[in-house]
């Protein structure tokens, strides 16, 4: 008993290490900078995005109930294309880094933006489980250096940057069906 006892007591601060911090977003967004299109560069495997082969976008547009359409849309292994829509709504005032997409209702999922660039050329969003994860640029390539540096950034919150999966872009004239 004494010998278990002894284990458990070992094992405790280890555990406690293994839980991350909660997640922490950007200290605000510029919603009217934020709007528009941006190109998936990476993301955490999801099932809602298992059937999209490339050219991942997110679009979003402010709408004058306070609320942003989300319009992502991908190519699929057949080269057709596939486009979903949604609503995304603010749920942090304060910082606008907190929201909440519903594209099934009454389904919502947590949008957190954990990483921005001062210029709105890259975002990273996150949810405060870590199991979904994107790396988005305002074109569809991002310099190495500045993946880079990502990959430390998410790994600093708590995410394993070796889940990432980069996403091929090519040209976006696809049209959905």
């Amino acid at each position: 008993m004494k010998t278990l006892l002894m284990m458990v007591c070992a094992l405790v601060p280890q555990l406690m290490l293994a839980e991350p911090a909660p997640l922490k977003t950007v200290d605000q967004i510029d919603l009217a900078r934020y709007v528009g299109k941006w190109y998936e560069i990476a993301r955490y495997p999801n099932r809602f995005e298992k059937d999209c082969a490339s050219d991942v976008t997110a679009e979003y547009t402010r709408r004058n109930d306070g609320k942003i359409t989300v319009t992502n849309a991908c190519r699929k292994a057949d080269g057709k294309g596939k486009e979903s829509k949604g609503t995304a709504k603010v749920i942090d005032a304060k910082s606008n880094a907190k929201l909440k997409v519903t594209f099934f209702w009454p389904f919502s999922g947590e949008y957190w933006v954990i990483d921005l660039d001062p210029d709105y050329k890259y975002a990273v969003v996150g949810e405060p489980d870590r199991k979904y994860l994107w790396v988005l640029n305002r074109t569809s390539e991002l310099a190495p250096g500045v993946y880079k540096r990502i990959l430390a950034k998410v790994r600093e919150l708590g995410y394993e940057p070796a889940k990432l999966l980069k996403t091929p872009q090519g040209p976006q004239d696809y049209a959905a069906h």
